[in-house]
């Protein structure tokens, strides 16, 4: 058997595993192809429709006709896109998450199902492999200057907290208690997290790590917006804003109902975006932390 019949097969036991060869998914009367449009609005990450059907190669007019379909059942709402006129923004109304979330259980359900009989080696090898592939046949190399978010990786902690510790220094006179405070935020993260409800970003641009976002769990219902952090070169970009996004579409398709945030006002620039993003500041209390005195503020948004 030649390497391309090895795929085939593979192709043939994936496609069979998995049932997507069967007219409707999990049984839900739903196409495969409609649930993963399902899926992407409930992530939030692919906000038009034109990105959605590029990244998902669809054609626009067959893209077009059925999110008609589901907006006719009340399950989709188009919002104007604030920095471009042009475009609408494309979100899930609460009956559209309500008939996206037994499907997405469902899903994990039977993936669950699927890895019963492996023990944490054998899973932990098996998603290795599978990432791989995706690394070795994934899409061609991005254009130079391209910005992605990607998981965290080995040395990402490392420069996380270098990072907080001389930016914060250099702008706000921070003293190097902050820098341990992030230590002790991303140790407890590395060594205790949820992949299923918490998680870490690290925007990255040809090699060069430009930013980190996390958000992790305050409750069943409540996330947490934690190290928010962009680079100088990369400010006044957008990407802040679609660090946000993604965190905040992660969050909703986890079943979050609000994300909270701890900042100090004097990071202008950073409760500026939280603000056009929708969140309000709840309180707003006088502090001296990490050797100055500042205003600790709490912000909050419902998902």
């Amino acid at each position: 058997m030649d390497t391309i019949d090895r795929i085939r097969a593979f192709n043939r036991f994936y496609t069979h595993r998995l049932g997507l060869l069967d007219r409707s998914y999990l049984q839900s009367g739903f196409t495969l192809t409609e649930v993963r449009v399902l899926y992407e609005l409930a992530a939030g990450e692919l906000r038009t429709a034109r990105a959605m059907a590029r990244a998902l190669g669809l054609d626009e007019g067959y893209l077009s006709r059925l999110l008609k379909r589901f907006a006719g059942k009340g399950w989709v709402e188009r919002h104007p896109n604030p920095e471009d006129g042009r475009e609408m923004l494309l979100s899930l109304t609460e009956a559209g998450r309500a008939a996206y979330a037994p499907l997405a259980a469902r899903s994990r359900a039977d993936v669950g199902a699927m890895l019963s009989g492996l023990d944490a080696a054998g899973q932990e090898v098996l998603c290795a492999a599978m990432e791989q592939a995706m690394d070795l046949l994934g899409d061609a190399p991005r254009e130079t200057g391209e910005v992605v978010l990607r998981d965290l990786r080995p040395g990402d902690a490392g420069w996380i907290i270098g990072q907080h510790g001389e930016l914060y220094a250099r702008d706000e006179g921070y003293d190097a208690t902050f820098e341990a405070l992030v230590a002790e935020i991303l140790a407890g993260f590395l060594r205790d997290h949820d992949p299923e409800c918490e998680r870490g970003w690290i925007a990255e641009r040809d090699g060069q790590r430009l930013g980190s976002i996390f958000v992790v769990r305050a409750d069943a219902e409540t996330a947490k917006l934690r190290l928010v952090l962009l680079r100088p070169e990369a400010r006044g970009t957008g990407l802040g804003r679609r660090m946000l996004d993604t965190a905040m579409g992660w969050a909703r398709a986890r079943g979050y109902k609000r994300m909270v945030l701890w900042t100090h006002a004097s990071h202008e620039a950073a409760c500026a975006l939280y603000r056009k993003a929708g969140f309000v500041m709840t309180s707003e209390t006088p502090a001296h932390d990490f050797g100055q005195d500042v205003l600790d503020q709490t912000w909050e948004i419902a998902l």
